[in-house]
């Protein structure tokens, strides 16, 4: 049994510091939550926030846009030329994304310096391709709405996990200690 636990301490530890450093920020953005009451920014600051800029992003691209609180759920409706193609819910703003995302680099941290780095740039992608995704995923519900299912369940869940994945690739190939975690 001991030499099962030297032969894989790397996985072992791989395995406790990312479910430990998920579960910390996983309740830590539960916690935001529960404080968010929706007074300031609704239905909270992330969520409001990617919502705003998904409207900026959409004007800038020369559709007439605008989002606006929903009357019903905690989420805000994307309305284009009048016409309401999709709400922004907690779930759009990435967050979760980006916790899933900090755990794996931190479990398998490099150099300080470069670990907080690419923590920190890597977020900024996540964040950005979310928003250009929400902006894709809003133009083609407006155009193509008979396409909801496919566009929002499969291809662009995909689209963010799979950025996700090959940040992750980029990252255990040329920045970590435990290149090799099976050594």
């Amino acid at each position: 049994m001991k030499t099962l636990l030297v032969k894989y301490k790397l996985v072992i530890r791989f395995i406790i510091t990312f479910l430990s450093v998920y579960a910390v920020l996983t309740i830590g953005y539960y916690l935001y939550l529960s404080l968010s009451d929706g007074s300031k920014f609704y239905p909270d600051y992330f969520t409001n926030l990617v919502a705003r800029q998904t409207n900026t992003l959409l004007n800038g691209v020369g559709y007439d846009a605008n989002v606006i609180p929903h009357a019903i759920e905690s989420s805000m409706k994307i309305i284009i030329n009048g016409k309401f193609v999709a709400r922004v819910i907690e779930g759009c703003n990435a967050i979760s994304v980006i916790i899933l995302f900090l755990s794996f680099i931190i479990a398998f941290a490099g150099k300080f310096k470069s670990t907080l780095f690419y923590c920190f740039a890597g977020s900024i992608i996540i964040y950005a391709f979310n928003l250009i995704r929400i902006l894709i995923l809003s133009v083609g519900l407006y155009h193509y709405p008979w396409r909801r299912e496919i566009l929002h369940t499969v291809i662009f869940p995909m689209l963010i996990y799979g950025t996700v994945f090959l940040l992750w690739m980029v990252w255990v190939n040329r920045f970590s200690k435990n290149k090799n975690i099976s050594e």
